[in-house]
């Protein structure tokens, strides 16, 4: 071993070395870094815009933890074990979920999860009817537990479903797997889901127009009479941000045409919503 400090081919060299190559290297040094890097690839055309916001979304899922996404006690649909199948059936039919966590004496005391799809062998068959008989245990996981370690156990598990306790043992909330996808790839609709369409365009009366990111190109051409392309992008958002380069903050805007795009709501993730003006002609 050299133990000579003037020499240059021991360890405490090397390491100098390996940083020093790395200050010069050009490779993201942490989260934000990569995360630029990530975003010039999408301006450069090497990403879409839809595959850098589920790659963001994922990122974002390891500082997350269940409680920041749980769905809160109160709006719980809990079963009590000794109800009848006939209020158990309400319960599914109302509600249009597909799992209910069943409770003892008090909605603390939870003693398994009961599948929708158990319970339809029992029609026109209630004196057979046990719940005890067809729950599925419960997973009770903690607060504080991170999104990406819960999404890594449900696809361990085969758990679709779990339980969020406190300190103290009590229900705190509850968690799907659908939960914790819709942080990577955004809300995901079901049958379920209210149906009504959401309205896109709102006039303002300014003359101005209030434009989700989401509106079809061809419905933002038909509502102002614009002739933009949809071969390349198909909403509104995806089309602005393309002109913007980047992706833009709350405040930046871009005149596409005869259309001055203000960005009014944006997150680090996507824009979400414009203030559309008409420009004169030039």
């Amino acid at each position: 071993m050299n133990d000579d400090p003037g020499s240059t081919s021991g360890p405490a060299h090397r390491t100098w070395w390996d940083r020093l190559g790395h200050m010069f290297s050009g490779e993201p040094r942490n989260r934000n870094e990569l995360l630029e890097e990530l975003r010039a690839a999408q301006t450069n055309g090497l990403l879409s815009v839809d595959t850098l916001t589920m790659v963001e979304g994922a990122i974002k899922v390891t500082e997350l933890s269940v409680d920041d996404v749980m769905v809160p006690r109160a709006q719980i649909v809990m079963l009590a074990v000794e109800s009848p199948l006939s209020e158990i059936l309400a319960a599914v039919v109302e509600s249009g979920h597909s799992r209910f966590p069943v409770h003892g004496e008090d909605k603390d005391e939870i003693l398994g999860i009961l599948l929708a799809k158990d319970v339809l062998k029992f029609f026109g068959a209630a004196e057979h009817f046990d719940i005890r008989a067809i729950m599925r245990p419960a997973v009770l996981i903690p607060e504080s537990m991170r999104l990406n370690v819960l999404l890594a156990e449900f696809r361990l598990t085969r758990n679709h479903m779990a339980l969020v306790v406190d300190e103290y043992g009590g229900v705190a909330g509850l968690i799907t797997i659908e939960d914790v996808l819709e942080q990577i790839v955004g809300e995901i609709d079901d049958e379920h889901d209210d149906e009504e369409e959401p309205q896109l365009v709102h006039e303002q009366p300014d003359g101005n127009l209030l434009v989700s990111a989401l509106t079809p190109i061809a419905d933002f051409n038909e509502h102002t009479g614009a002739d933009f392309s949809d071969e390349e992008y198909d909403t509104v958002g995806g089309m602005v941000t393309s002109e913007f380069g980047h992706l833009p903050e709350a405040g930046e805007e871009v005149a596409i045409g005869t259309f001055l795009f203000h960005v009014t709501e944006a997150d680090d993730r996507r824009v979400q919503q414009f203030r559309v003006i008409r420009q004169a002609k030039g």
